[in-house]
């Protein structure tokens, strides 16, 4: 173990189906049998930091007193992440309802639940100053993403997975010191694409460059990951040339939580005082091994087959150390 992380963010049941294709509006497609399994960005995130990543975590969410709130909660336990800070509230525990299609490709729609009772008091600012790295994303309340960022030390750094997809107060901005983004995400909070997001930076609208969008993101924060999918991902800091880390060929077989574990991983490398880049590349790894196997948090693969893929000394369907 090395490193702390507190991940403050949401914690979900996935109810997963298998399909032919995603429904198109109005269409009702069979699928196959019905999984519930454990979810939630933030919960998925703390447990790759663990068990990907080998940091020492903290998770800061809120469940239910339900069935599926005991289900989340082993599996956080499981995976050796602290749950003390975990908030048991009067409200049903978030839900994802996630179909996946046969290149392993998913849609998906929360109801959030409980997780719009997460907070940050006291007793978790304390936590949160302790940390390394503080993990952050936005399926929890904005004024709670916010809080927590303020929360860290002076000496922290603030992720922040912008997922999914919202606009963003200022206050929030002046506090990320590194902002990780899909595609879409970073078109979004850059302006890049038309509609009413757009706002008005003078990208292109009908082509998004990537490097484009990662010039106009670090207008506002130090750091910008975009990841590309099967294109792997841009890491750019202030003052550097931006790197080009290629992903690594996989057969996807479930993409739910994959860019969950890339973030986890890649903060419980920052917190050990990795480079972002060096951090970048071991979340590339972890998020390869992720995709081969079907589920999220069950996916996310242990700290020595991340260290092996991304050493080049496995491939990705050779997982050396299964988790329990």
């Amino acid at each position: 173990m090395g490193g702390r992380v507190v991940v403050v963010g949401s914690a979900n049941v996935d109810v997963v189906v298998e399909v032919p294709h995603h429904p198109r509006d109005g269409e009702t497609v069979l699928g196959g049998d019905v999984r519930r399994t454990p979810g939630g960005k933030g919960a998925n995130q703390a447990v790759a930091a663990t068990r990907g990543g080998g940091a020492e975590t903290t998770f800061v969410g809120a469940v239910g007193r339900d069935e599926s709130a005991e289900l989340l909660l082993s599996s956080l336990e499981r995976a050796a992440v602290r749950t003390d800070l975990v908030d048991r509230v009067d409200a049903a525990t978030g839900t994802a309802l996630i179909t996946v299609a046969p290149d392993g490709g998913n849609a998906i729609a929360v109801a959030p639940g409980a997780n719009s009772h997460v907070r940050v008091d006291a007793a978790r600012s304390a936590r949160i100053a302790e940390a390394d790295v503080v993990l952050l994303q936005l399926e929890i309340p904005v004024d709670v993403v916010r809080s927590a960022a303020a929360a860290k030390r002076p000496d922290g750094r603030v992720v922040l997975n912008a997922a999914p997809s919202r606009r963003l107060p200022a206050g929030v901005w002046s506090l990320v010191d590194i902002l990780v983004v899909n595609e879409t995400e970073a078109a979004d909070l850059a302006g890049g694409l038309p509609g009413p997001t757009t706002t008005g930076t003078g990208l292109d609208d009908t082509t998004v460059d990537p490097a484009a969008l990662v010039e106009a993101l670090l207008d506002r924060v130090p750091a910008v990951v975009v990841t590309l999918g099967a294109e792997g991902s841009l890491v750019a800091e202030r003052g550097k040339r931006p790197l080009a880390i290629p992903a690594l060929p996989v057969r996807a077989v479930d993409t739910t939580g994959a860019g969950d574990t890339y973030c986890g991983v890649l903060a419980a490398a920052l917190s050990r005082g990795a480079s972002l880049d060096d951090a970048a590349r071991l979340a590339t790894a972890a998020g390869a091994l992720a995709v081969t196997c079907p589920g999220a948090q069950d996916a996310i693969p242990t700290a020595a087959d991340v260290a092996a893929l991304a050493a080049g000394s496995t491939t990705a369907t050779g997982r050396t150390n299964r988790h329990p």
